[in-house]
Order: C-alpha cells, then structure tokens, then sequence
C-alpha cells in the first residue's frame, strides 16, 4: 500500500494542537505562542512555545513539513544508496523544561520520511519515541512512564516494548560521559515493517501515549518544595541535555543540514543552564543516587520492589 502523506499530516498537525491545548491547562500560568515558518527550499511549519509559566520554564512543540532535491548526510548515513534521492519529512517534536526539579523534563518526537529517487521504488518510513530525564527520580515515576509505554506497544506485538526500550537506552547514551540521558523510554526508527497501515498505527499509538505516560508524573511531582540545591543541580543536569542534543542527536542534525529553521529546531535546549568543572556528587546524597541508580539501562518493569 502507498503512504497516506495526506493522513499522516493531519494527524500530526491534530497531535501538536491537543497536547499545546492540554499543557497549557496544565500549566496554568501562560499560553502557547505560535509562530508559522516557511522553509526557502520547500516547506515550512509552525513552532508552538510556552515560556515562564507556571508549571514550565519552557515548553516547545514544534510541526514541520519539508520538502528538498537531496537528503542531508545524516538521513543517508545509514542508507547511502538514496544519496540524490529527493525527500518530504514532517513531524511533531516537543522538549519541556519544569521550573520544579522535581518534575522531570521530557522529550517526544514523531515522524515521517519519505524518498524518491528516478528508478527506484519510493522509500519511507516512520520514527519516533520519548524519553523522561529527572534530576530528582521516584521509583513509582518511571514505573509508571514505562508501564504506559508498554501498554501503547502491546498491540504490535510481545517483542516491541523491549526492543523499542532497549534501543531507546543505546541511542540516548552520552558516550562521552558513561551515562544515559535519563530513563529511557521508547525509541524507534526506518520503521515499515508490516506495512503502512501497521507502522501509522504504531507511530500513533506511541504519539497518543504520550501524555498518559507524562501527565501523571506532573501532578504527583509539581507541588513539591524545592531549594535553591535543587535548582542548581537541575541547571548542571540540563548542561547534559544540551550535550546530548548538540552532539548526538541526528533529529538535530537533520535539521540543520537540511537548512531547516534554526530557531525552530534549537527550541529544545533550555533557557537557563549551567556548567560545573569536575563536579561529583556528594556521597549519599539524593544527587548521587541518580548517578547511581538511575542513569543506566535498568529492566524498570521486571525488577523485583
């Protein structure tokens, strides 16, 4: 069956509109600003960002649909024979950053590629995922994020939550530090097996999860009193979020060789942060035990309490 860009656009644009709708219910304390794009080389979107409210510092969730003659090398990377293929990518992306460093920040991302190239066969596939990074981590939390990710893969079969997982800790890992970005969560890609219609219901399902798994979280975590340690703790943390976005993350990259808006695609990092030289957590602090316990692939849903 041929992909339905058409359906794949609605739902994504339906997507963006009722989690920016709910968060902002959520929050409280300020609305979603909008922002339409247009690409030059083709294309365009629209960046949905929230700032200073009162649950969020910041939240960003970003539609774009883009369009160009020659896939950027990191989409080639993997398959060289669509080098000089043409390309339509859309998606909907979204990083929120808490004010409370209690309150995890989290990232969700949907897409869909499609190439073509003379005399061959069209080549797409969809992509996706999302992870949950807390500085301060509640057993119960991740519990429950991985649970909700679980439940949203069943239906597509016994083997894709732990394979979804488990790619979801290989890809979010910062080498260059030993550790996972977070928790982990759901991470998948060059996904067509099946067919189109099974790989759009999963990449909905997964969109759909989204809020079930995070939302909960939110309200248990929000109210909780925090110091001016915690914050500057959470400030360092995020120093790795910036880390991992800038030099791993092929999403980034995709964007910016493929000449997509700059602003629209750095609305992820957070607007404050900070770097800390040689700094180690002091022993049998609530701090150290993040390094400890939480920053390594962990089977989150077989572990005995």
């Amino acid at each position: 069956m041929q992909p339905d860009k058409n359906a794949v656009r609605d739902y994504l644009v339906g997507l963006q509109a009722r989690i920016t709708e709910r968060v902002a219910e959520v929050d409280g304390g300020a609305v979603f600003r909008a922002d339409t794009w247009q690409r030059p080389g083709g294309g365009g979107g629209e960046s949905r960002l929230l700032r200073d409210g009162a649950l969020f510092e910041q939240a960003g969730v970003g539609f774009s649909q883009v369009m160009g003659a020659g896939l950027p090398p990191s989409a080639t990377q993997q398959r060289p024979e669509l080098t000089g293929a043409s390309f339509e990518a859309m998606g909907v992306s979204l990083v929120f950053h808490p004010k409370n460093p209690y309150v995890p920040t989290t990232h969700m991302n949907v897409r869909f590629f499609i190439a073509e190239k003379e005399g061959h066969a069209p080549v797409w596939w969809f992509g996706g995922g999302f992870d949950l990074t807390p500085y301060y981590p509640f057993l119960e939390d991740v519990r429950s994020w991985h649970a909700v990710a679980k439940q949203a893969c069943q239906p597509f079969g016994p083997d894709v939550y732990p394979r979804y997982k488990q790619w979801c800790d290989d890809y979010f890992y910062l080498k260059h530090r030993e550790e996972t970005r977070g928790v982990g969560g759901l991470f998948f890609d060059d996904l067509a097996e099946g067919g189109f219609d099974r790989a759009f219901a999963l990449q909905r399902a997964v969109g759909d999860a989204f809020l079930d798994a995070y939302l909960p979280i939110v309200e248990r975590r929000r109210h909780t009193p925090y110091s001016e340690r915690e914050r500057n703790f959470q400030l360092y943390r995020r120093g790795r979020y910036v880390e991992f976005n800038l030099v791993f993350d092929r999403g980034t990259l995709f964007g910016l060789q493929s000449g997509g808006r700059t602003e629209s695609i750095l609305m992820s990092l957070p607007p404050l942060v900070r770097w800390e030289y040689d700094w180690h957590p002091e022993v049998g602090s609530p701090e150290e035990l993040l390094y400890r316990d939480f920053l390594r692939p962990r089977d989150w849903l077989g572990e005995s309490a």
